[in-house]
Parts: structure tokens; sequence; C-alpha cells
């Protein structure tokens, strides 16, 4: 099979979106977010076939750039997040109507289009490319169809393009210098170059600048809340469940491999970053009274365990990383999706002008509660394998490093349970409020049946990463 018509799919199906016009734009959207994903599907099936999954064409002469897509365990496992997710996320929109939705959808599948590309490029300059296109279309919705003043979005929506930007300048430059020790983009090529500890300090860096402020990691996670607030919910979803992931993925298969001296070097500095945004993120979750800046945050302490699993340079890290990078991206679309329920209906994300909503809907209140305690890693949910890899993990380096990042399970269990409490419990609220809708409630099933069953049984992503993630470290503990 071609890897190849994944895009294809989600590339056809924007424009197709677009000509559809608005009346038709969200339907065609899903059934084509639905074809991309049942192209995933079968495209794991060939991978587990044994297929070499991958398709190389020369693109450029001079330079040296080809138009290089390669699906390993890793890289499947993204994509399926995004073909997976982006068809919920769609129908998760369904209950809101868009001015000019021919536009609005077709962003959507555009951006699905750009990071899927990102995942499956083994060519630096092509995977460059596909990073920054995915730019483009959250900026416009964001900018477009976001919330609040137009002028405070405005600043937050530029503040997080010229940030992510820039940044992704650095990694360029690095890509340009490796280029010019292997002749070539690819990635196995890059993997060739012989760099001294000095120049894979330099490259190290300019990776991480870029990859700290697409994941965001402290110092660099300045522009996230806000934008998370801004963004309409289907933004936030696409930035919080798929396009963070795209940093955190670039850490395990860019960054440490081309400059594993560095990462060594360096481990607990990184791995003390990661951990410090837990902290960082669970106390000021803390302090939060808007619901959705509650969950950015929360979101920014568990990215920075997620990326302080990868810096261990262990198999058990890398693999809880990137189970958790999954189960994250599930969980943390289903809770802002509650938001936008609840927005629907009192039309405030004010967590104190909430309350009393548990005695009018039994069924949105239980489905609430499974989202919360997933996130809290509650034994048998996604986010317990991949919490619970990841500490071990970080106690296989320093004890204390274990102790430290489960306070992100501590903490996120007292911010989570007390907003529940808060928003759900209490005297019945005077407003009317309506239990889901089918739509409502098919969207949230759907999300925590992937919790469920894969907290029960991950046995086949973890098949599916850990041949990638074993050859990714042996890259990495190569003589130098």
């Amino acid at each position: 099979m071609n890897v190849s018509l994944i895009l294809i799919i989600l590339l056809v199906g924007a424009f197709a979106t677009f000509l559809a016009g608005d009346k038709l734009a969200s339907k065609v959207a899903l059934l084509f977010g639905l074809a991309a994903a049942g192209a995933s599907i079968v495209l794991l099936n060939h991978y587990n076939l044994g297929e070499n999954i991958s398709f190389i064409n020369q693109w450029i002469t001079q330079p040296n750039i080809s138009f290089a897509l390669k699906a390993d365990g890793l890289s499947l496992a993204m994509v399926l997040l995004t073909t997976v997710l982006t068809p919920i996320i769609i129908f998760s929109s369904f209950g809101n109507e868009f001015k000019n939705s021919k536009s609005f959808y077709a962003l959507i599948l555009f951006m699905s289009f750009a990071m899927a590309g990102t995942f499956l490029a083994s060519d630096g300059l092509l995977y460059y490319i596909f990073w920054e296109l995915s730019l483009i279309p959250i900026y416009f919705i964001a900018l477009i169809w976001g919330n609040g003043d137009a002028e405070e979005r405005k600043k937050a929506v530029v503040k997080f393009f010229i940030y992510t930007l820039a940044g992704s300048l650095f990694m360029l430059v690095a890509f340009v210098y490796l280029y010019q020790k292997a002749g070539s983009f690819l990635l196995e090529d890059l993997y060739k170059v012989n760099l001294s500890a000095a120049e894979q300090l330099w490259i190290f860096l300019a990776f991480f600048l870029a990859y700290a402020i697409k994941i965001p990691l402290i110092p660099f996670h300045t522009w996230q809340a806000n934008v998370y607030q801004k963004a309409p919910t289907v933004g936030t979803m696409l930035l919080s469940g798929i396009m963070l992931k795209m940093g955190l993925y670039s850490v395990i298969r860019w960054q440490l491999p081309l400059a594993p001296l560095a990462a060594k070097e360096y481990m607990y500095i990184f791995i003390g970053l990661g951990i410090a945004g837990v902290i960082y993120g669970s106390i000021v979750a803390l302090k939060q009274k808007d619901l959705k800046k509650l969950l950015a945050y929360s979101s920014l302490a568990h990215v920075g365990l997620i990326a302080a699993g990868s810096y261990t340079l262990t198999l058990d890290g890398l693999r809880g990383a990137v189970l958790q990078m999954i189960a994250h991206g599930f969980v943390v679309v289903g809770l802002f999706y509650i938001a936008e329920i609840i927005f629907r209906r009192y039309e405030t994300r004010v967590i104190a002008e909430m309350g009393g909503i548990r005695s009018q809907t039994p069924k949105f209140t239980s489905m609430f509660l499974i989202l919360v305690l997933a996130s809290v890693a509650l034994p048998s949910t996604f986010n317990f394998v991949g919490e619970f890899t990841v500490l071990y993990s970080l106690s296989q380096i320093n004890i204390w490093f274990a102790i430290l990042g489960g306070t992100t399970i501590i903490l996120g269990a007292y911010y989570m349970l007390k907003m529940f409490q808060q928003a759900m419990l209490g005297e019945t609220n005077t407003r009317i409020f309506t239990d889901v809708t089918s739509n409502e409630g098919i969207t949230l099933v759907l999300i925590i049946a992937v919790l469920f069953f894969f907290g029960m049984y991950p046995k086949p992503i973890i098949d599916l990463i850990t041949p990638s993630l074993e050859e990714i470290l042996i890259q990495i503990n190569r003589i130098n």
C-alpha cells in the first residue's frame, strides 16, 4: 500500500470540503476524515504483515531533497492518533454553527494532513515543511472562529505563531548544518553523521527550542493557556490532542538519535525541566477559575511528565511516553469537549457559575466523572498504563525523579476532583441543563471506550511501537 494515500485523502478532502459549500461542509469533512482513518487501519494491517511501508521520490536534485515518507510502528501509532481523533473532533462540532463553515472544516482537514505528514516524513526538509504547514490552519481557526475579545484573541494567536515560527527556524538551521555533513536530508543518512560533542550540543539545543515551544515545556509555555482559552473548542482539541504530540514525537524521532552525546550528558537537566512543568502546571491549575484554562495547565503538567520520560533514554521511558501521548490525546479531547457541552447550555466557562448539574444530567455526569478519573490515571484506564511506565523509567534514573513526577497524580486528583465538585455538585442550578444529545453521547462514548479498552489491554500498541523504539535506542547508544 502506498503510504502517501493517507495524505492524499486528507488533502483532497480539504479541497472537496471547501468546494462542497457551507451546508455540506461538515458532512463531507467527516466522510474524508473517516476515509483517512480507514486507510490508516489498512496501512497498519499491511505493516503487521511485514511489508515495508515507505515512499521515496527525488523531489529536488540540488540540494538533494526527497519526498520521502516512511511508516514504522512509532509513526503509525501517531498517524492513527491523528486520523482517529480528526473525525471525532469534526463530529463533536456538529452541535455548533460556524460562519463560512466550508473554510472552517477545510482547514481542519488540511491541518490533519500537515500533522500526518510530519509523523510520516523521513526527509528532514520535508518534515520541516509539514511542521510549518500545520501552523497555518490553526492560526486562522483560532483567529477567525475563536472566543472572547477580538483584539485579545489576535494578540494571543500572533504570539503563538511568532513563538513557534521562531523556534522552528533554529531547527531549520540545524538541518542545513546536518545536510552539509551528510549530503542528504534523509533520516537514515542523517543518522550516519558523526558529530563532535560540541556539534551535537548545538544541534540538540536547536531542536530543543522548536520542540519545547510546541509541546510546550516551561519556560516556553507562555503562549499556551491564552491560545487554548481563545481558540474555538475544535481548535483547542487539535492543539492539545494532536499538535503538541508533534513535538514529543520529534524528540524521540529526531532530537535524541541525532545528538545522543548531548542527550546523555545533559539528561538530568532536561528531565528536571519536564518535572518542573509537572509541578508548575499542577499548582497553577489549582488556582484557575476558567474551565478551559484549568484544562490547559493540566495538559502542561501531563506533557511535562511525558517529556521527562522521553529524556530518560530508556526503553521503558520512550515506550511510556508514547503510550501516554496517545492516552493524553483522547482524554484531553474528551475533557475539552465536556467544557464545550457545558458552554452550549450555560454560555460560561467560569467554574463558579456552574454547579448542580449532576441532579439534572446523570448520563453526562457519569461520562464526565469517567474522563476526570482517566485524567488522574485511575487503574484500568489508558492513562494509568502510560504514567506508570514513565514513572517506573524515572525511578530507574533516580527515585526522586519518580517521586516528584508522581505529584502529577496527587495534585491532578486534587484539582480535577475539586473542579468536578464545583461544576457538577451542589444545589440545583436555576438554569436547566439538558442531558447529552445523541451526537454528544456517541462522541464521549467513543473516547471512553478507547480509554478503557487500551487501559485493560495495551498490548497491541506496545507491540506496535516497541520495535521502532528499540531501533531508536540502538541509534542513541551507537559509538560516536
